[in-house]
């Protein structure tokens, strides 16, 4: 083999399973390019001047193959995904539209791509989700381009974001999920092992190995269960014991409230697309690839075990569900509250102005627009691309709400209800909101 090992774009790198596999085959020694939308500064850190932040999804065919040939990229990795339709991604653009671009791109020219795609059979596609994923498959294996296709059951890595985030925080909750959920065939995937596939296929491809035509489950040979991987992950993370049952009808309201949580910009992992694939369920046979790579692969209790179970995994667990909960509830305070004095209540706040020598009119207009701007503040706080500013708007109006308070009515420090004395917890929870608004 010769000693200069191709040059591998990886696209998709700042996601979950881009990012392990972009590591993995910087840590084997490959020269890889990670591409991505955005990176964060810890990612940036990591893949230094090989990361290449653009709107890949996006380029036409001439601006995808001027980019792979300034790349040098002799391997392409496809990781791009989306889980469903919404205002930070679309299935049909991110799955079928982008590939049907980069096989366009990649022509007859001397490239593997290898691709990452979901198990299952195109009769079991229920969801845009699996539909686009499997058009995407189709249009891979009917290009000319030599490809491997490495379709991944559940995949766990030290990283957590999304179904791999949830897992983490239902198993340190005390609570079981339904029977059909607990018991649907949940197939796990080390992150490495789809890295060393590549790595295996890159390695054959500098060997002149040039014709490639591959389509791989790459999972446990064995299926585990949702409830079996639940309870490895508690056992490793040391969660609660589970004592209840989750009501049926509370996973429905969640993936629906998820739904529209993702129009505010934010990416819930609890959303009708990952309900209806967990029903399906994560199975496939890896046979095939364990006998042309001689991989085997490693069981979810393997893989658990290499996972780091510290204090922070155990507080990010915990915390995870606590975030959309600590923000719903600041952005309703916010509104409603502004809501109230704007309406029902605006004379009788208007009158405390007026008790403390404002004028009529003065009374009103600050009544007015402190209403509002609580409103805004609420509003602000429930947009994901607003919440940090939000946030820091919302402390700074607290802060000015207390100290005016102090001044014209310091009485109220001693209300029976606590008027002002609430407003240090409520500011002490924005400030937990600064520190968990960060998702990579």
């Amino acid at each position: 083999m010769s000693e200069t090992l191709p040059v591998i774009a990886v696209f998709g790198a700042s996601g979950l399973i881009g990012e392990a596999v972009a590591r993995h085959l910087f840590r084997e020694g490959f020269p890889v390019r990670a591409i991505a939308r955005r990176f964060s500064p810890s990612q940036k850190a990591a893949f230094g001047a090989d990361a290449v932040e653009c709107e890949f999804v996006s380029l036409d065919t001439n601006a995808l193959n001027g980019l792979l040939n300034d790349l040098d990229a002799e391997i392409v990795v496809n990781c791009t995904g989306v889980l469903q339709d919404g205002p930070r991604g679309d299935t049909r653009i991110a799955h079928a539209g982008f590939v049907r671009t980069l096989l366009a791109a990649l022509g007859h020219r001397s490239r593997l791509l290898i691709h990452l795609s979901i198990p299952g059979n195109a009769a079991d596609d229920v969801t845009d989700f699996s539909r686009t994923k499997r058009e995407a498959e189709r249009l891979i294996t009917s290009s000319g381009v030599p490809f491997v296709i490495l379709r991944a059951g559940f995949v766990l890595t030290t990283s957590a974001y999304g179904g791999s985030a949830l897992m983490r925080a239902l198993a340190q909750l005390p609570v079981r999920l339904p029977k059909p959920l607990a018991d649907a065939p949940f197939a796990v995937t080390a992150a490495s092992d789809l890295s060393r596939t590549i790595a295996f296929a890159a390695r054959r491809w500098q060997d002149n190995e040039r014709v490639w035509n591959e389509v791989w489950d790459v999972m446990e040979r064995h299926p585990s269960s949702v409830s079996e991987v639940l309870d490895v992950l508690r056992s490793h993370f040391g969660g609660s014991t589970p004592r209840l049952m989750l009501p049926p009808f509370l996973a429905v309201l969640g993936a629906v409230a998820g739904d529209l949580i993702s129009y505010l910009g934010w990416s819930p992992p609890v959303r009708t697309t990952a309900l209806r694939e967990l029903r399906r369920g994560v199975v496939g046979d890896p046979t095939s690839w364990i006998t042309v790579t001689g991989i085997e692969p490693a069981p979810v209790g393997a893989i658990v075990a290499d996972l780091p179970s510290t204090v922070q995994e155990r507080w990010f667990g915990r915390l995870y569900l606590a975030k959309p909960l600590i923000i719903g509830c600041l952005a309703v305070f916010w509104v409603i509250s502004g809501l109230i004095v704007l309406t029902i209540s605006f004379d009788a706040a208007a009158g405390i102005l007026v008790s403390h020598g404002f004028s009529p009119w003065l009374a009103k207009a600050v009544t007015g627009i402190t209403s509002v701007v609580d409103i805004l503040v609420g509003l602000a706080i429930a947009y994901r691309s607003t919440c940090r500013a939000g946030c820091v708007v919302g402390i700074l109006v607290s802060l000015g709400y207390m100290i005016a308070a102090t001044v014209l009515a310091p009485g109220l420090w001693f209300d029976p209800l606590g008027v002002l004395v609430k407003i240090i917890p409520a500011t002490v929870l924005k400030i937990v909101v600064l520190t968990l608004l960060g998702v990579r």
